[in-house]
């Protein structure tokens, strides 16, 4: 799966190792609350229940996230990711509904693992939970 073409025409330039490469090369630098995001639509986009238009707009936004060049970039620091979170958020308001608890779950488990445990009951708490 990793280097796998998005299978939406209209998602760009988004590749699944581009995506982890930036997600887990970024992490603490883009901070939890970027990846957080990045990772939900991420898992929801891998859902086979998730609808096509979902997903292309998922994977529209991961793209954008990959992209070494954006609106701002990303090595300034303290505002470089705020784009990539405002274009995450967007997306992940579009689709939320496909944001389910096996999602929410699997992000958890990314973010304990990528931070620790003390940052999970902060971003999600209903995941954490067991909920």
């Amino acid at each position: 799966m990793i280097g796998r073409k998005s299978p939406m025409p209209q998602a760009g330039n988004y590749s699944e190792r581009d995506f982890w490469g930036k997600a887990f090369g970024f992490a603490r630098v883009a901070g939890r609350q970027v990846v957080h995001k990045a990772l939900l639509l991420y898992y929801a986009a891998q859902n086979p229940r998730t609808p096509k238009w979902a997903k292309t707009a998922i994977y529209g936004a991961l793209a954008y996230f990959v992209m070494p060049i954006d609106a701002i970039p990303d090595i300034l620091p303290g505002i470089g990711y705020t784009d990539d979170l405002g274009m995450l958020a967007l997306a992940l308001a579009t689709v939320s509904l496909y944001v389910n608890d096996d999602v929410r779950r699997k992000t958890a488990q990314r973010l304990q693992a990528w931070f620790g445990p003390e940052t999970i009951e902060d971003i999600t708490p209903r995941a954490a939970a067991g909920k």
